[in-house]
């Protein structure tokens, strides 16, 4: 199960169904089931305060994935600031709903496994949700 809310912002995401169904489809592709992901969408001060309490970062961020991932079994909280994908979509000259669905899939990404801490480990990232990518459209 796939579910969107928002915490305090006004938000309308497009395109849920075909969104679950992407998430979904990458899921399956990346040889996982899929348990519960929950999306919840807020604003920039609200994923900070989320990153100071759970992870002790003090920065500002598009996304943070709780994993509750068991035997292959996709199930997560994924926190993602409104605010930071807009300004990253300006920043990147992206549409807000490309920007957005990048930042979705790579949680999804993470939670199969993939990490992006070293340089060679972003750029299988980035090949991975560009893949993911062309396979919303």
């Amino acid at each position: 199960m796939i579910s969107f809310q928002n915490l305090s912002i006004s938000f309308k995401l497009k395109e849920k169904t075909k969104i679950k169904l992407w998430i979904k489809t990458i899921i399956d592709k990346e040889k996982h089931t899929l348990g519960t992901i929950n999306y919840m969408f807020c604003s920039d001060d609200e994923l900070l305060e989320i990153n100071i309490k759970h992870l002790n970062h003090n920065t500002l961020t598009d996304i943070i994935t709780f994993d509750y991932t068991e035997n292959k079994k996709i199930s997560s909280d994924i926190f993602i600031s409104v605010d930071r994908v807009l300004e990253n979509a300006k920043k990147f000259e992206v549409t807000f709903e490309e920007e957005l669905h990048r930042v979705m899939i790579h949680g999804v990404l993470h939670l199969c496994g993939y990490k992006d801490k070293t340089k060679p480990d972003a750029e299988i990232m980035r090949k991975k949700e560009n893949w993911a990518l062309k396979l919303f459209k």
